[in-house]
């Protein structure tokens, strides 16, 4: 199939200098690395969205279900001076 992309200057630009770099023979082979890892972003930024989604679906059942507590701050942090202090010790 062939087909003709008008691109902005920049772009074109772009795609001009990774040809003349010699990592690419056409013009054509820039820009279907291009897609190809437009298309493998796609699918990793969809598999993270699934993930955040559970995770979330995750805390949630925990509070219906009872499972969380409070932030305390202030005993986290009185933790982790303990902590600290007794690090310096050793």
């Amino acid at each position: 199939m062939s087909m003709n992309v008008s691109l902005p200057p920049e772009m074109e630009s772009r795609v001009r200098a990774h040809v003349s770099s010699g990592l690419f023979g056409s013009a054509s082979e820039v820009i279907r690395e291009a897609l190809r890892l437009f298309e493998s972003y796609q699918s990793v930024q969809g598999a993270t969205l699934a993930a955040l989604k559970a995770d979330i679906e995750v805390g949630l059942a925990d509070k219906r279900a009872g499972r969380v507590a409070p932030l305390n701050i202030e005993a986290i942090k009185a933790d982790g001076r303990k902590l600290r202090a007794e690090r310096s010790r050793a």
